[in-house]
């Protein structure tokens, strides 16, 4: 199998318990909420792959449910996997893939197939990988994507909540790389080029997804540990790869913006750090014709 994983990505997570201890769970008014709109919402024994499951942070909460799902966690990254394993959640079953071959899923089996975070670590924003989505889906399934979007690593256009968030930021933007991630905001534009493409498996006119997207926000306050925060703030791809100098000097950075007198703090000592949970869905238009794979 090709790897999905950019180079950079298969570096940056060599250390797949640092980046689980590191990275937060999703608000369960979010979860709850993505999972009405994929459909499986109360759907006892409901199928879903979890795309690009990394360590399991998602999974586990879809584990953790009620209804019983049958989970597949696809995840290329094999200390992920590893890490993903060790959590042995009921019902998951854990799988090597990636969002463009999905082996071992067979065709229109799954009611859902959900996307935590991934296209923040794997470059999947393409026809080959939404032609792959929607084999698996059965006709009318939903593909959901949900991210933990802090204001450091957010949109320019999202105005962060404190000044030691919005000197985050700025570091974040300064030093990024090549990578999409969801705070470029072009994750939209392979669904909104259904129609421009012409893949050698599904004709131009025969678009695979429903627009326009369903999207909604639900905003977090986490607090945490300046050391903590820290730790997040560099679990980030983009500084996960980073060695020496480089490394150091963005540490010398990140440190300074949390260091001023304006940063507030609880009685414990903890600063909030601000964010959203955004979420998006979107509908298998039955009848386009399937790609070979399973």
């Amino acid at each position: 199998m090709t790897s999905s994983i950019p180079p950079a990505a298969a570096k940056g997570f060599q250390n797949g318990s640092r980046y689980d201890q590191a990275r937060p769970s999703y608000p369960s008014e979010a979860v709850d909420s993505l999972l009405k709109h994929l459909q499986v919402d109360g759907l006892k024994g409901a199928r879903i792959v979890d795309l690009g499951a990394g360590t399991g942070i998602f999974t586990k909460l879809l584990a953790n449910r009620d209804e019983g799902f049958e989970i597949y966690a696809v995840e290329p990254h094999a200390n992920m996997r590893a890490e993903l394993e060790k959590k042995r959640l009921k019902g998951v079953k854990v799988m090597e893939g990636g969002a463009s071959s999905m082996r071992g899923v067979e065709s229109q089996c799954v009611d859902a197939v959900v996307a935590a975070q991934l296209m923040i670590i794997v470059r999947f924003a393409n026809m080959e990988a939404l032609e792959e989505i929607y084999r698996v889906l059965i006709p009318g399934g939903v593909f959901g994507m949900i991210w933990n979007i802090e204001d450091y690593n957010a949109p320019k256009s999202w105005e962060p909540t404190t000044k030691w968030e919005a000197k985050l930021k700025e570091i974040t933007w300064a030093s990024g790389d090549d990578h999409p991630r969801f705070r470029h905001e072009k994750w939209r534009q392979v669904f909104e080029k259904q129609l421009e493409s012409t893949p050698l498996t599904i004709q131009a006119a025969d678009p695979l997804f429903s627009l326009p997207l369903g999207e909604e926000s639900v905003k977090f306050t986490h607090w945490l540990s300046r050391e903590a925060i820290l730790d997040r703030y560099h679990s980030q791809s983009q500084f996960a790869v980073l060695e020496g100098e480089q490394l150091l000097d963005i540490k010398s950075q990140s440190d300074e913006a949390m260091a001023g007198a304006y940063v507030d703090k609880n009685e414990r000592g903890e600063l909030p750090l601000h964010g959203q949970t955004h979420f998006a869905w979107t509908t298998a238009i039955p009848g386009a014709p399937l790609k070979e794979g399973g």
